[in-house]
């Protein structure tokens, strides 16, 4: 208090001697004593003051020890409770990782399920009535995720929905693509996953394009389609196809007569040209020598009378009204020389005929040689490893080798019929020339 006091009374002085009039010792004494009378005023005032405070100072550090008594206490509860919900997660832990670990488990088999009757209908021609199956299954087989309820639910309901689909038989509209190309939507009679129908036409299901076709070859059977519409009973018969389009996708594929003589190839096409030729000359000598053998009846029932448009009225022409018959010798030799004149004209043909029944055989074999040679080729080059290249020369071998047998087997049973009929005309004027003969010799009436 001293050290202050004086403090004061020194700045007092100093501001009194600069800023003040010059004062006397005694008032000099008596403004320190009155200036030091307020200073200890002021200062029992602070003194007053911090005491009144310090006492809300001690209230508020009791309220604060308080405070901080419940907050350890609180810390002390939420400690001992996050023990306990950390002991409790960690058992719900281990049983999640338990849990999870049987799921991933079921969703393993599912995802496998789902991926292998995504690949099993991937043929199926239900795919064109429920067309957003297969993309349902193939996200569920590649999904790297838990599935979620609703996806099981899902591919259960897609299991029943196939399920209860193969076992129906109805009529829904769908669309067909046509011959031409053109898509239509139409109605189509569905039985199960076997086949299905756009009226009395077999549909075969293209997995690639995912679309039902109207196949160009059409298989035996669609007819029952109409039937089976209009049927009243329970029971009707229609055609199906048990390996659901496969029997059908090979009738596509198999050759027809056209593709079958293209596969012949140029030596198969010389053995129809002369398979066409032999029937055509055999044709041709079957009208003549019918149109021949009415004539020579009808000159048999004339004999009398013979007539120059047939081979029997030349031959018999040659003996004239009054043959000499005391030159029996050359009266025989005229007869024989005018049946050797006839008979060219009733055997002409025949030759050729029997020529084209010979070498269409021989051709086969020539179209056989070549095409081994060409499938021998194909083997060297790809080392027998892509059947497609040698297919082209088996072919070729096998369908020259029918051909030639074809058109052979026909000639020559064409031929045999020919020279049979040819003979018999030829064996007619013989033995009508020598009756003559006979009966010019023996003057007796001839016998009808």
């Amino acid at each position: 208090m001293s050290r202050v006091f004086v403090s004061l009374v020194l700045a007092a002085l100093t501001f009194s001697v600069h800023a003040a009039p010059t004062l006397s010792p005694d008032q000099l004494l008596e403004r320190v004593r009155q200036e030091r009378a307020a200073e200890v005023d002021a200062m029992q005032a602070r003194e007053q003051a911090f005491l009144a405070d310090r006492g809300k100072q001690a209230a508020r550090l009791a309220e604060a020890n308080a405070a901080l008594a419940a907050q350890k206490a609180e810390s002390e509860r939420l400690k001992a409770e996050f023990d306990s919900q950390e002991t409790a997660l960690a058992e719900q832990q281990a049983l999640l990782t338990q849990r999870v670990g049987h799921l991933g488990e079921l969703f393993g088999v599912v995802r496998q399920s789902a991926g292998d009757i995504a690949g099993q209908w991937h043929d199926s021609l239900l795919n064109v009535q429920f067309p957003d199956r297969l993309e349902r299954l193939q996200a569920l087989a590649e999904s790297r995720a838990l599935p979620s309820a609703e996806d099981l639910e899902g591919f259960w309901m897609t299991l029943l929905e196939d399920l209860a689909a193969s076992g129906r038989i109805e009529q829904v509209e769908l669309p067909v693509v046509e011959a031409d190309g053109q898509q239509v939507r139409q109605p189509v009679l569905r039985v199960g996953a076997f086949s299905a129908y756009a009226g009395d036409r077999f549909l075969r299901y293209d997995a690639d394009a995912d679309e039902l076709l109207a196949p160009a070859r059409q298989p035996d059977g669609g007819a029952l389609v109409d039937a089976y519409l209009d049927a009243d009973g329970a029971l009707a018969p229609l055609a199906i196809d048990p390996t659901r389009g496969v029997l059908l996708a090979q009738l596509q594929r198999q050759p027809g007569l056209w593709d079958r003589l293209q596969q012949g190839g140029l030596v198969g096409w010389v053995i129809i040209a002369l398979g066409v030729l032999g029937l055509l000359l055999a044709a041709w000598r079957m009208a003549y020598l019918a149109r021949v053998g009415r004539k020579i009846n009808r000159q048999l029932d004339d004999i009398g009378q013979p007539r120059n448009d047939n081979p029997l009225g030349r031959v018999i022409g040659v003996l004239g009204p009054n043959p000499k018959l005391g030159d029996l010798e050359t009266l025989e030799l005229k007869l024989d020389e005018a049946i050797l004149q006839e008979a060219p004209p009733l055997e002409r043909g025949l030759p050729l005929l029997k020529l084209l029944s010979a070498v269409a055989p021989l051709l086969g074999l020539l179209g056989t040689v070549t095409g081994m040679i060409v499938t021998f080729q194909a083997i060297t080059q790809s080392g027998g490893g892509d059947s497609r290249l040698m297919a082209d020369g088996i072919s070729q071998a096998l369908v020259t080798t029918v051909e030639g047998l074809v058109v052979a087997i026909p000639l020559l049973f064409l031929h045999a019929l020919l020279s049979s009929r040819s003979k018999a005309l030829i064996q007619i004027l013989e033995q009508q020339s020598a009756g003559l003969v006979a009966l010019h010799l023996s003057g007796a009436p001839r016998r009808e």
